[in-house]
Order: structure tokens, then C-alpha cells, then sequence
């Protein structure tokens, strides 16, 4: 199996959507494997963020530059437009403070590329409302008296979040995601708020 289809199935999309010779900056990175993709594969300049100390070293020993630090507390360190892309991915939903790392990322990058679980999947719906209580899925793998995520989001949520936060929607890709290591991607065309348990979004600021 191939580096890239190692990923999980939103950072090969991801990638994908990074022009070539870009500035990136990933936040959350985690053990940096989309940073060294993005650097190896497609000749990014690659910058990270994380607070989890064994995935900083991981990185780091992937040769990659990741500074420790709280998202909930901004980017204060990163001049206005120094990325042409910043990535999010899977940690929307867990942060304290969304709609502020959402703007810091509209303001140091030229565009914000976001994944996140879809909690308006129909799966989850009827799970909720069939059992009676809090699902537990492939994308959201946590029970809910452990799960890192804090606020629920859905793809129509999301929506009116980026507007609501000067942040205009360029491209939304719904997925299914059965499987995240499987080198298939499912896209969803149809109803994607309901059949889609992924989601990930091209956004830019307001113009």
C-alpha cells in the first residue's frame, strides 16, 4: 500500500486540493502524515500545530516544523496572508472555540480547507432516535462520556457558520467514509446534509 493511501480518506481528498509549491499550514496536525505528504508529494512548504506532545514528536521525527500551542487561543504568532492554504481537519468539533479558529485561519491563509464528522448523517439520526442513545459510529468512534467532541455540527450548520463568520463557502465535498483507509472515496451527490457521514470544505474570506 501506497503512502498516500494510508491517509485517511478526507486527508487524500485534502491533498488533493492543495495546489503544488504551496504554503500550508495544518492545525491539529496530529503526527504530521498529511504535513509530510503534502511536503514530499506535492513540494509544499509545510508549517503544523499541535498540542499532544507524542504526536509533536512524531512529527518532528518525520523532519517536520510544528510549533506546540491551543488553537482555542488563536494564531497570534502567524502575520495576516501567510498561508496560501490552512488545514483543519477532524478537529473543528473539538475545539472550545470554533468561530475564533475559523476567522484566525480566514486571516493568516488565503483559503481554509476544513474536514469534519457530519452529525446529521441519517445513521446518527435514526441511531438517536430509534435506540435512545448517543451513537457511536466509524466517524464518531467516542462514547459520549469520552468523546473529545464538544459541539455537534451538521453540513447545514456548517453552512451558516462560515457565513455567520465572514467566510464565504467555495467548495463542499460530501463523503461516506466506511471505511477511512480504503483507497475509495465515496462522494455523495444526493441529500448530503442526510447521506453523508464526512464532510469537507473549501472556504475563503469574504470578499
Amino acid at each position: 500500500m501506497t503512502a498516500a493511501e494510508l491517509l485517511r480518506s478526507d486527508l487524500r481528498l485534502i491533498t488533493g486540493l492543495v495546489p503544488e509549491n504551496s504554503r500550508v499550514l495544518d492545525l491539529g496536525c496530529g503526527d504530521g502524515a498529511l504535513m509530510e505528504h503534502l511536503r514530499d508529494e506535492r513540494g509544499c512548504l509545510v508549517r503544523g500545530v499541535e498540542l499532544d506532545h507524542a504526536d509533536i514528536a512524531a512529527a518532528l521525527a518525520r523532519g517536520l516544523s510544528v510549533v506546540e500551542a491551543d488553537l482555542d487561543d488563536g494564531l497570534a504568532g502567524y502575520p495576516d496572508a501567510n498561508f496560501d492554504v490552512v488545514v483543519l481537519s477532524q478537529t473543528l468539533q473539538v475545539m472550545r472555540k470554533p468561530a475564533l479558529v475559523l476567522r484566525e485561519m480566514l486571516r493568516v491563509g488565503e483559503r481554509a480547507i476544513v474536514s469534519f464528522p457530519n452529525f446529521g448523517y441519517w445513521r446518527i439520526r435514526g441511531y438517536l432516535a430509534f435506540r435512545g442513545r448517543m451513537p457511536v459510529s466509524r466517524s464518531i468512534p467516542f462514547s459520549w462520556h469520552d468523546t473529545p467532541n464538544i459541539h455537534h455540527t451538521t453540513i447545514k450548520d456548517f453552512r451558516e457558520f462560515v457565513t455567520a463568520n465572514g467566510g464565504e463557502l467555495e467548495r463542499e465535498i460530501a463523503l461516506l467514509t466506511s471505511d477511512w483507509h480504503r483507497s475509495r472515496i465515496r462522494r455523495v451527490q444526493i441529500m448530503p446534509s442526510l447521506f453523508a457521514d464526512t464532510a469537507v470544505a473549501v472556504v475563503h474570506a469574504r470578499r
